[in-house]
């Protein structure tokens, strides 16, 4: 038997802090979004109040027969537009930004997510009145009973988003004889071809608190460095807006004075051009977002980047490298394994919310093509 609890505001929820970093330790690979930290800094700085969206806070917790925390779905109810007047609305998970949030959903140990997605559907089901769908996320496509949840509920609109991870051997040169001839060639070009020029590369592992915010400071301004190119493949500034950047300074600091935080950086002639944030979960380290100065990329200067950060957690002895989402050839050249997190859309059994999501859906369609576009785009949320 399972129960389900509302919890009624950010508070509250933070004092369940202790109990959800301890289920959180027990997911493995590990990710920065299913952890309380980042949860509760994401609702400090990022939900809407606007004229299109507005957010409000609707998180719920799973236990068992015996009180023991199952389940934390950090949720909000989101409705387009915020006014009284016939609004969509949509249950979901923290984390509706420009991709900071990789991974949507559930704090939830695999073993533990079938039964407590069913849960909270009948849960959310006896109260379809307070909303139209309901946006499921992180859902381990390879959790158990995977086959009997696709049955049980039936979702709309799915998808799957690949995570990649290594495990790691105990030696560099144990990792690197398991990559492909292609990817050894690439490394070694990437290597050999600043030696060519006469460039000398320096890395550097930013740890300590009190250097923690100017290596974030240098991160942004390469991330938007890296975006701006036109003539190079297409990578959104995923900190443009000024909030965001609030958020990942705030979520550093923290995880910094934690201990926990991993700035690696490439310096040449003492300039840093590449940097990639690392985040620290006991043996595990999961590679963040990016950014390189684009006058280096005839030189690989990620590929480098991310063979050291590599090289240094072998070093380290640690046990998992996360290479984050996306199926980009960065990421497959290493050999990684992977996870698939399903995401889909339950939609409510009532009238009104068959009706609300096939306004949404085809509004997504519309404003792409209509007088009413900017009007539409506006009032929906974005989630690329």
């Amino acid at each position: 038997m399972l129960t389900v609890q509302a919890v009624t505001d950010p508070e509250s929820l933070w004092r369940l802090c202790s109990e959800w970093e301890d289920l959180d330790a027990e997911l493995s690979p590990r990710l920065p979004f299913t952890g309380p930290l980042w949860n509760m800094l994401w609702w400090r700085h990022m939900p809407s109040d606007n004229i299109y969206v507005r957010d409000s806070f609707y998180a719920h917790v799973v236990r068992d027969a015996a009180s023991r925390l199952i389940a934390v779905a950090p949720m909000m109810l989101t409705r387009r537009p915020r006014s009284r007047l016939f609004p969509l609305r949509e249950l979901g998970f923290f984390g509706a930004d420009p991709n900071m949030t990789e991974i949507r959903g559930l704090a939830c140990r695999p073993a533990d997510q079938y039964r407590a997605m069913l849960a909270l559907s009948a849960y959310f089901i006896e109260r379809d009145k307070n909303w139209d769908w309901l946006k499921w996320g992180g859902i381990h496509k390879d959790a158990h009973l995977a086959g009997e949840l696709d049955d049980s509920i039936s979702l709309r609109a799915v998808k799957d988003v690949p995570d990649y991870y290594l495990r790691l051997p105990r030696s560099w040169d144990e990792l690197k004889a398991g990559l492909s001839r292609n990817t050894k060639e690439a490394l070694r070009k990437c290597y050999n071809s600043l030696k060519r020029d006469g460039h000398a590369f320096t890395f550097r592992v930013i740890d300590r608190p009190d250097e923690s915010a100017a290596a974030i400071s240098r991160f942004f301004l390469l991330h938007k460095a890296r975006a701006a190119r036109a003539d190079m493949v297409r990578h959104r500034d995923v900190f443009a807006a000024e909030k965001s950047r609030r958020f990942l300074r705030d979520y550093a600091h923290a995880m910094a004075e934690r201990d926990s935080l991993r700035v690696f950086e490439i310096l040449v002639a003492g300039k840093v051009v590449a940097s990639r944030i690392g985040f620290v979960f006991g043996k595990e380290l999961y590679l963040y977002y990016s950014g390189f100065n684009p006058d280096w990329s005839k030189y690989s200067i990620m590929t480098t980047v991310v063979a050291e950060a590599i090289k240094w957690a072998v070093d380290q002895r640690f046990d998992i490298v996360n290479l984050s989402t996306g199926n980009d050839p960065s990421k497959l050249r290493w050999g990684p394994q992977e996870t698939l997190y399903r995401q889909g859309v339950l939609v409510a059994p009532t009238l009104r919310g068959q009706l609300a999501f096939a306004a949404y859906s085809g509004g997504l369609a519309l404003s792409q093509t209509n007088e009413y576009g900017g009007f539409l785009s506006g009032l929906r949320r974005s989630y690329a």
